[in-house]
């Protein structure tokens, strides 16, 4: 008689699933190969049925395995939660956390928070790695990433860490030289600051307008863009908190305020909650306790 109510090879067959492959799930589960391979095989042997459809190249779910990964998926999750929960309890967090990010909000506001978050963790290293580019959080090791902006990955997890309005400005010395626009088709006739798009999008009364805009300055961080904008480059298009201290001294003039987005969220960006590192778990959470009221 067949043992059905085993939990072995459950937490493999899953990280299978989700990884699309053997060597993939191994490293997440740090263990070897082989032995994910015979915990999912000695599953299919207990379940009498295949639950994965291999090639030389390709892992994939067979519709049975599908419908089980289904059931299993949030099982697995909730027991890896039971079990950080009570060794959060008992050990104090330890090893290194890596996260990557960019831009000046975090670099402005995430890196004090982790700061002030391994002053209560003693025994943890943290490691922030600053660059813009898409990253493979298995192979490099990342524990999360701090983004803005819509994902391009959706198989990507994003908490939503901060709501980032817009604002325009540009120096009074520009607007005195050029004029102040009224709208924001009128920025086809100035030079404006390009960041990451030249593609700006603002809104007003249920109205969204997208303008292509054009400019003598292009630079990708945030700190280039308000520079060349106080020297009268032109005019720039960010989230507000770039532009705050220039405003507060008065070395940027806002404009097109009726006209400013919503913009987009900087987000906590992760690969999968169920295979994140204690470490990881309690960052997320206390990031997110840290700037639930933030404001621009």
């Amino acid at each position: 008689m067949r043992k059905l109510d085993s939990f072995d090879g459950i937490n493999e067959f899953v990280a299978v699933a989700e990884h699309q492959g053997f060597s993939a799930a191994a490293k997440i589960l740090n263990c070897s190969t082989s032995h994910v391979s015979r915990q999912v095989a000695k599953l299919e042997e207990r379940l009498a049925c295949s639950l994965l459809a291999r090639t030389t190249r390709l892992v994939s779910l067979t519709p049975d395995g599908q419908a089980y990964y289904e059931q299993c998926k949030d099982i697995v999750q909730a027991l890896s939660q039971a079990n950080e929960q009570l060794r959060f309890k008992q050990y104090q967090l330890n090893g290194t956390l890596r996260v990557t990010a960019a831009g000046t909000f975090a670099e402005q506001y995430v890196v004090p928070a982790l700061i002030d978050f391994a002053k209560e963790h003693l025994e943890l290293n943290i490691d922030i790695n600053f660059n813009s580019r898409n990253v493979n959080f298995v192979e490099e090791g990342i524990d999360f990433a701090i983004r803005y902006g819509q994902l391009s990955d959706s198989s990507l997890i994003a908490r939503p860490l901060a709501k980032r309005p817009m604002m325009a400005v540009s120096s009074a010395q520009y607007l005195h030289e050029n004029g102040t626009p009224n709208c924001p088709d009128d920025l086809k006739q100035h030079s404006c600051i390009v960041a990451n798009s030249d593609v700006w999008r603002f809104s007003n009364k249920n109205t969204t307008y997208n303008v292509k805009v054009d400019g003598r300055w292009r630079c990708n961080t945030a700190s280039g863009v308000v520079n060349a904008c106080i020297q009268g480059l032109g005019i720039a298009y960010m989230p507000k908190a770039n532009f705050n201290e220039g405003v507060e001294k008065k070395m940027l003039v806002p404009i097109l305020a009726p006209y400013w987005s919503a913009g987009a969220n900087s987000s906590i960006v992760y690969q999968n909650k169920q295979f994140l590192p204690l470490r990881a778990r309690v960052a997320i959470d206390y990031l997110l306790e840290r700037f639930k009221d933030w404001h621009e």
